[in-house]
């Protein structure tokens, strides 16, 4: 919310001399947020000036311009007026105008000096709207006896300071309303939030704009006032979408009449553009009050104003052109017969067929009070945020409807030359709440609740804060006052809303600060710390850690070559996406990941490595969707249980990509480029942190490389804890490259995505410390001749089982493969494949016997299995 500084003045003492920085510090003083100061960013000499005459000048570009002879206030000291180029042809001799003179500063910034242009001296500038940051031109060259009217102009002088009389020096203050706070959203709210944080006496320092006599509501005929109906047969959460509605009609309005400048400079000020005089009255009342109004031309309006819910497949054009499908919850304004047509969508937007136009001549002002539930429901369903919709679905003043038509009326009349009909309209639904209900807050409440002493929050003290953000006090039973709110503060209804209200006009400052005892608690959950511990250990590998929305699209299945059938393209649909090109939530977190990696390499980022841990959501097929809980009440035991039944699995994700060089350059030689193998190295990071062994085979799943993709899988007997075994828990390796095309990544990207909670369940809960051995280690190097289509990893398995079958298993340290070798001697169609064996005993140094006994086990198993050959045998 915009206000400047003239505006909040008119209605609270503000001292002459005071700064935007200092009413926005009183502001926060009360606890509202400084968003801004603006204004005063045009500095002089901008002056009047009185156009002497003009002299048309064709150039060569075929463009004429106007050497002007413009008195400053020149003539009356006795010299030369001054000249100015002008490009504008909308003024005349005459005419007093805007000029920037030499040392001006225009927005921009733009200074201003004397230079040679189209062969003269252009002794500063004519100045246009748009060049002084009043708003867009319409006509170019401002004319002040447009701007402000004959009367006004004739009481100008050349020379005389431009810059106060178009209010470009005055500072305007911005804050920003929380939810809460919706009668901040305007001036009389701000005015009297200032007089709280300035320690002033709102009741004598504080002058209502809402204090105005407005007429009684006419009784039936003619005399009634325009008709108006309230028929809302489907109410939103049990609350009826209009509790009252005012009608005012001003006649005869001159639909060529401006706005006044001052009018226009306030809504420019307050960051709305002017329209016409209806449409710039109504957006006044608004910005003053909190109350937003509609103008119709009464002419297009068929009958009464019936107020009811959209039928269904109806629909509306509304004043931004767009023709809408309605929703039966849309709360709407009709006309015609029994309310056939739809004219508005309620609180949010005018419909275009009642549109105030350049034509009409009879206004119908339209304040009303809607449900700010349906309100907002409203303004999201359609993605139509409208200042109207923000204001009521905060909640606006209950009794100022009439108050606001009243001040729109006279607008109307005094600029507009209209005459209002002396009937009003003022009609409220039955049972409806006129006034708050009163709240029972106990008196030492406050002080308990915020650990202000009590003595300085006693049943005065709080009796005086309240009445001074308006609320009724009275006493109530021993202890105990009864506190009816103010109509403008329906965010206070229960007892802790008051103590806030008490707390923040008493002073944060008085409030101590002390630590909160830490609550007594296991800390981590096992599957916490495992988590942690996962990411932990990628971070010490070298990778980042990133967050990344979860939000997809379906075109993101087919960047990522998804077959169609593969259950990763199943993703739930968010009701309310915060983008349409993202709607669906992930069903994979390296999806999601491989943008941040884009994000970085497309700026530069040469060598990365990144992780994600984050949920994915896999639906389940055929579940029943959550039903719609009503917010009037706590929901039922039933109702909780089938709301959590409707929510699918969520699993948590580790994913993992790494794209340009896995080791440096250096001075200890060329680095390395990162491979499949590194992507490989780093899901089994994660699960050497958990102490779970992971079986790696040969994979081929999407968006992998198809040769080049390992499949990650929990052993199928022993090794895990817990956990399904033998189940797939990930996949790493190279990218496709038509993946790494389609998402423009580095070539040759790799990245692995490993199920998480999987693995904390295979996780075992204790870990026997390892038994250390004394001797030394006796190594064993094996080169194994095998097809080429075998994998290296089924080698190295049959080598571990050969020695475990041998009776040594408890010698078998390590095996480890450090050479694969293609080419002569090896046959055609086949590798070598050497492995080193590391063999250790506990209670013995091994002998050269032991150690052949174990290898050749080894390598008959892998002979068994493979046909594995020793490479020179």
């Amino acid at each position: 919310m915009r206000a400047p500084l003239s505006w909040i003045r008119q209605w609270v003492d503000l001292p002459a001399d005071a700064t935007g920085e200092q009413v926005a510090a009183a502001l926060v003083r009360v606890g509202l947020e400084e968003e801004g100061l603006h204004g005063g960013d045009v500095t002089g000499p901008v002056v009047v000036g009185r156009v002497l005459s003009l002299a048309p000048e064709p150039q060569k570009n075929g463009k004429t311009i106007n050497w002007c002879s413009v008195d400053t206030g020149e003539l009356a000291r006795g010299e030369e007026p001054r000249g100015v180029v002008c490009g504008a042809h909308n003024f005349s001799a005459g005419d007093l105008v805007v000029v920037a003179t030499p040392g001006a500063v225009l927005p921009g910034p733009f200074p201003i000096a004397a230079r040679k242009t189209y062969g003269h001296v252009s002794d500063g500038m004519i100045c246009s709207a748009r060049e002084l940051g009043l708003g867009e031109d319409h006509d170019g060259i401002i004319v002040l006896s447009r701007l402000l009217g004959d009367s006004a102009a004739s009481q100008l002088q050349p020379g005389q300071d431009a810059l106060a009389l178009l209010g470009l020096t005055e500072e305007v203050v911005e804050v920003n309303v929380t939810p809460d706070r919706g009668y901040c959203f305007s001036v009389r709210g701000l005015a009297r939030e200032y007089a709280h944080g300035a320690g002033l006496d709102v009741a004598t320092a504080f002058r209502d704009p809402a204090d105005v006599e407005v007429p009684a509501a006419g009784g039936s005929g003619s005399a009634a006032g325009h008709g108006v109906e309230l028929r809302d047969d489907a109410p939103v959460h049990g609350a009826p979408g209009c509790t009252r509605l005012v009608a005012r009609v001003v006649r005869g309005v001159d639909p060529t009449a401006p706005s006044p400048f001052w009018l226009q400079r306030r809504l420019q000020q307050a960051g709305m553009r002017p329209i016409s005089l209806a449409v710039d009255v109504t957006n006044h009342v608004m910005l003053e009050l909190g109350q937003p109004l509609h103008a119709y031309d009464l002419a297009a309006v068929d009958g009464p104003l019936v107020v009811r819910r959209a039928r269904p497949g109806e629909r509306l054009v509304t004043l931004d052109g767009v023709d809408r499908t309605l929703d039966p919850e849309d709360l709407l304004i009709t006309d015609g017969p029994d309310g056939q047509r739809a004219i508005g969508l309620a609180g949010v937007m005018g419909g275009r067929d009642t549109e105030v136009t350049t034509t009409t001549r009879d206004v119908l002002v339209e304040a009303a009070r809607f449900d700010p539930v349906s309100i907002a429901r409203t303004a999201r369903r359609h993605k139509l945020p409208s200042e109207a919709s923000r204001r009521f679905e905060r909640g606006v003043d209950t009794a100022l409807q009439a108050a606001a038509a009243e001040l729109a009326v006279r607008l109307l009349v005094e600029h507009g030359g209209g005459v209002a009909d002396d009937a009003a309209t003022d009609v409220v639904a039955a049972g409806a709440a006129v006034e708050p209900a009163a709240i029972a807050l106990p008196v030492g409440l406050p002080s308990r609740l915020s650990g202000v002493p009590a003595e300085q929050l006693d049943a005065a003290r709080v009796t005086e804060l309240l009445e001074q953000v308006g609320c009724v006090v009275s006493s109530g039973s021993t202890g105990v006052l009864a506190v009816v709110p103010p109509t403008w503060r329906p965010d206070l209804v229960q007892p802790v809303d008051l103590v806030e209200e008490v707390v923040r006009l008493h002073g944060y400052e008085a409030v101590p600060s002390e630590l909160p005892p830490a609550p007594p608690g296991r800390g981590l959950t096992s599957g916490q710390r495992l988590r942690r511990r996962a990411a932990d250990a990628l971070a010490a590998g070298g990778f980042v850690e990133v967050r990344s929305y979860p939000f997809t699209s379906a075109a993101r299945s087919d960047e990522l070559g998804l077959p169609a059938d593969d259950p990763r393209r199943a993703a739930l649909r968010l009701a309310n996406p915060l983008s349409d090109e993202q709607p669906l939530l992930r069903t994979s977190v390296l999806a999601t990941l491989l943008d941040v990696l884009r994000r970085n390499t497309s700026r530069g980022a040469a060598d990365v490595a990144l992780f994600e841990v984050g949920g994915v959501v896999n639906p389940v097929a055929g579940a029943r969707a959550a039903g719609r809980l009503r917010v009037d009440r706590r929901p039922s035991d039933a109702e909780l249980a089938g709301l959590l039944a409707a929510v699918p699995p969520q699993p948590v994700h580790v994913a993992g990509v790494l794209a340009g060089r896995a080791e440096p350059d250096g001075w200890w030689g060329a680095g390395r480029v990162a491979d499949a193998a590194d992507a490989v190295a780093a899901a089994q990071l994660v699960a050497q942190a958990l102490r779970v062994e992971l079986a790696v085979s040969a994979g081929a799943l999407a968006p992998w490389h198809p040769g080049r993709c390992a499949q990650l899988s929990l052993p199928a007997s022993g090794g895990a804890a817990g956990g399904t075994a033998g189940a797939v828990v990930g996949h790493a390796g190279e990218l496709h490259p038509a993946v790494v095309a389609a998402l423009g990544l580095p070539a040759r990207t790799v990245a692995f995505e490993l199920d998480l909670d999987a693995l904390v369940v295979a996780a075992p809960e204790l870990v026997p410390a390892p038994r250390l051995s004394p001797f030394p280690p006796s190594k064993e190097d094996v080169a194994l001749v095998v097809d080429a289509s075998v994998p290296a990893e089924d080698v190295r398995q049959a080598l571990l089982a050969g020695a475990a079958g041998s009776g040594h298993a408890d010698l078998v340290e390590e095996v480890r493969l450090f050479d694969v070798y293609t080419g002569a001697p090896v046959p055609e169609g086949h590798r070598s494949l050497a492995f080193s064996l590391r063999l250790r005993a506990l209670d013995r140094t091994l002998t050269a016997a032991d150690a052949a006994a174990v290898r050749e086990a080894a390598v008959a198993e892998a002979a068994r299995r493979h046909g594995a050959v020793l490479r020179g045998a």
